[in-house]
């Protein structure tokens, strides 16, 4: 009875916060603006399927990029001493101190025509380059803000994995590459799987970079959303629709992460 009534408040706040709004998604999803029931709004998400794929191909290139730049860094983290763990891992979560609108800002004024990038290649007589309102662009802001996303998991998993456990690997014999990728792989599946999903999910719905570092010509799902809800083309049924399938892709992806994500990934790791 006691530990019923103390999981009551959390219960209460998904319930408030979680089930009910996603409840509201999906009622006016499939919904007129009348209150009919239709599939109609379902049936128009069709039409969007290149900006879908568009979305998922820059998230997709972003989060392979903060995995190669992450896994090297978060192994070499996860073998510094404490304290010097603590410093490097301040200073990764540092930038996320600040608003995200001022970072994502600032990579404006870096990458625009006359920004300080341009100024530098400019020394040694090159450019000016189109960097800004590109796919290269959002790629790279989706990198900047999301990598400690990628970094994090990733450094907790690695931490536990004994040193032991790769110094017998190489007196067995095996060399540092086939160390690496039978037993530092595998033991770091879960921290790859989870920084996967913390990255891919808030990169495939962002809006705020897309708009700011791609401009017009570079309209991703998130921006087709917002347009809906807060546009001149104002349509929360259709805008819920779009979200409904977005959101289904998303634990689709996520269930096929979880299926790399087994318990015998674990073995070997004495915490």
């Amino acid at each position: 009875m006691k530990s019923k009534l103390i999981s009551l408040p959390y219960l209460v706040w998904m319930v408030i916060f979680t089930v009910v709004p996603l409840g509201l998604v999906a009622y006016f999803a499939f919904t007129t603006p009348e209150g009919e029931f239709t599939w109609a709004n379902i049936s128009q998400v069709g039409q969007y399927s290149g900006v879908l794929l568009h979305s998922i191909l820059l998230s997709l290139e972003a989060t392979a990029i903060c995995l190669v730049i992450a896994y090297p860094l978060a192994f070499i983290l996860s073998r510094k001493p404490a304290n010097a763990q603590r410093t490097m891992l301040m200073l990764v979560m540092l930038p996320m101190w600040m608003n995200f609108l001022l970072r994502t800002y600032a990579w404006m004024t870096l990458l625009e025509k006359n920004g300080l990038i341009n100024k530098f290649f400019g020394l040694f007589g090159l450019g000016p380059f189109e960097m800004i309102n590109t796919p290269g662009a959002v790629v790279l802001g989706m990198v900047y803000n999301y990598l400690p996303f990628m970094i994090l998991p990733l450094h907790s998993i690695m931490v536990k994995i004994d040193d032991r456990v790769i110094e017998a690997a190489q007196d067995l014999g095996a060399s540092p590459l086939r160390v690496f990728a039978k037993v530092v792989v595998p033991l770091s599946m879960p921290g790859i799987t989870t920084g996967i999903t913390m990255v891919f999910v808030p990169a495939v719905s962002t809006f705020i970079i897309s708009r700011m570092l791609g401009g017009g010509s570079n309209l991703l799902i998130g921006d087709l959303i917002e347009l809906q809800f807060l546009g001149n083309a104002y349509n929360p049924n259709l805008g819920s629709a779009i979200s409904l399938v977005l959101m289904v892709l998303i634990l689709l992806c996520m269930s096929i992460l979880n299926q790399f994500d087994t318990d015998g990934d674990r073995e070997g790791m004495l915490v």
